[in-house]
């Protein structure tokens, strides 16, 4: 049976069209993708991610476990800062996309919602060193505020200097006496804000957001709209972009992969495609007609197919059809002609220099 969060009530009050996703009841859209893609970049927009997964990390070694259980080193990270990693299998697939937190007291990773315990049991499996490993998903709940407008909202929510905090950083906040994370991350390439907090507070901290961003119109959004949002500024969707069978070098992560740090799963195998070279790479194109790419979809150059569409949809930003998609190495350089496979039809495209949206807000 699905889950739903702590605000599922909130957004049946809100008239959200309600979709099962990653095991949990989910708000796909409230008064419709276009509308909450424009709200974002141009505004602010609200939405419910306590579906993510959260995974601590505690302990003596939780430092040289976190660098081994993933491809970015942890041990750059400040206290308070925000990295973007991976998990990779031994044979360099990759387990998951994540964020990792370096707190006062632990490492907080945090997971797409479909792999939660997929991760959760992968990590335990790999357990060295004197480290606890709890996974407290069901126990935050956590908001995204979105938008160029984001930040003069949050700051009539909290007193802290907010307008300090930095890209990727983090700080704790309090609301009403009560204790919050919040970071300066999102996945739509906007400024914005990531709180977690405890469940029983969702409801009143979304009511209080809501309230306060009257002036600058503020709304909530849905997975939709998070998902175009993310695809135009081709971040990578697990599932889609990444999965076990594609390597972080492969899908352009190769700078969230550090080679220098010491050991880690999937080093080797990554080392060794690093020296052969990648065969293929994940682009971004955009359609230069009024087609629609989708996942699945064929991608050909002249008479053969030198690939595939991953994700794929009509960006409202750019006003076209925009996607992504594994092509040949050889095929691969921005400015390439290609055409993708829409139903039958060849429809032409041209691969870009991502991302697709190129005056993002975000700090």
């Amino acid at each position: 049976m699905a889950k739903r969060t702590p605000l599922y009530e909130k957004h049946l009050e809100y008239g959200a069209k309600i979709v099962e996703f990653a095991g949990f009841l989910m708000p796909i859209q409230y008064t419709g993708i276009i509308d909450e893609v424009l709200r974002v970049r141009k505004g602010v927009g609200v939405f419910d991610v306590s579906h993510m997964g959260e995974i601590e990390i505690r302990g003596p070694d939780a430092l040289e476990f976190v660098n081994y259980i993933t491809t970015n080193d942890a041990s750059k990270l400040e206290l308070f800062q925000v990295q973007y990693s991976a998990m990779c299998y031994p044979d360099g697939g990759i387990v998951d996309d994540l964020l990792v937190y370096r707190l006062p007291d632990k490492f907080l990773l945090v997971v797409n919602a479909a792999n939660t315990e997929k991760d959760y049991e992968w990590i335990k499996e790999n357990k060295r060193g004197n480290v606890e490993i709890e996974n407290t998903s069901d126990r935050i709940f956590q908001l995204a505020i979105q938008g160029p407008l984001s930040e003069r909202v949050m700051k009539k929510l909290v007193k802290e200097p907010i307008e300090e905090l930095g890209y990727y950083r983090a700080t704790e906040v309090e609301i009403e006496g009560k204790k919050y994370l919040l970071s300066r991350t999102g996945y739509t390439g906007e400024d914005g804000f990531e709180l977690y907090g405890e469940p029983g507070e969702a409801c009143k901290i979304w009511d209080r957001i809501m309230e306060l961003g009257k002036d600058e119109n503020i709304g909530p959004c849905g997975l939709g709209a998070r998902d175009t949002l993310r695809l135009e500024m081709k971040y990578c969707l697990y599932g889609n972009d990444i999965t076990r069978d594609t390597t972080p070098l492969e899908a352009g992560l190769s700078w969230i992969t550090k080679f220098n740090k010491g050991d880690f799963i999937g080093k080797e195998a990554l080392l060794r495609q690093k020296e052969e070279g990648i065969k293929r790479k994940l682009v971004g194109f955009e359609m230069k007609g009024k087609g629609i790419p989708r996942h699945g979809y064929a991608i050909y150059k002249g008479d053969e197919r030198i690939g595939e569409v991953t994700s794929g949809t009509y960006s409202p930003t750019l006003e076209k059809g925009i996607g992504m998609g594994y092509v040949r190495i050889e095929d691969s350089k921005p400015g390439t002609e290609i055409e993708v496979d829409i139903r039958g039809r060849r429809e032409p495209a041209v691969i870009i220099k991502p991302p697709f949206w190129k005056n993002a807000s975000h700090k």
